[in-house]
């Protein structure tokens, strides 16, 4: 069963942000846009990169509104100390939860039972705290945030302007299509 246009699971996870322990609830989404993006683990090879990404790009995701969370099966305590240590996940201004319960990995189905560890998935969920996209990746490929700072404007486009749809390759100020029985057969 898909996670699409499901509520966020209640969970209650301790993260790193910005200096200090802070804890993050399914509460805590509501009334803004949140992007979670899910790694393996704290002091990997690629996750650094995934992070820095995040970071690079974080005043664009704050610009559109939404908070971005780095979630790994590592503790909170293990994220200070990778933000301490990694030039790349030091730059990150936004929260680094923890799942060491494995709580979130599970509710948002990207846990890997035989590894303990969590897949490379991506979801991006409404102030209503409604998941409204999900990419799960295997861990060998890394994810381009813009990709999903894209998605983001497309699920915030389409739910101000109800009956409207995105195309391939939308991008921000672009036109949108209006389904209709006109344009079947015609694009």
């Amino acid at each position: 069963m898909s996670l699409i246009n499901k509520e966020v699971i209640p969970f209650k996870n301790e993260a790193f942000h910005n200096g200090k322990f802070v804890t993050v609830t399914n509460e805590t989404l509501k009334g803004k846009w949140n992007v979670f993006i899910f790694m393996p683990a704290a002091f990997t090879f690629n996750c650094p990169t995934e992070v820095e990404d995040a970071a690079d790009n974080y005043a664009e995701f704050q610009k559109a509104g939404a908070e971005v969370y780095i979630v790994t099966t590592d503790t909170h305590f293990a994220h200070k100390v990778w933000h301490e240590t990694s030039p790349a996940v030091s730059k990150a201004k936004f929260p680094l939860i923890g799942d060491p319960t494995h709580q979130l990995t599970r509710g948002f189905d990207v846990h890997i039972d035989e590894a303990g560890l969590a897949l490379r998935g991506t979801f991006i969920i409404n102030p209503e705290g409604v998941i409204k996209t999900l990419e799960i990746h295997d861990n060998a490929i890394a994810r381009d945030v813009k990709e999903t700072l894209r998605k983001l404007k497309a699920a915030q486009y389409v739910a101000k302007n109800p009956g409207q749809v995105c195309p391939a390759k939308w991008q921000e100020g672009a036109k949108t299509i209006a389904p209709s029985i006109d344009l079947v057969g015609k694009i």
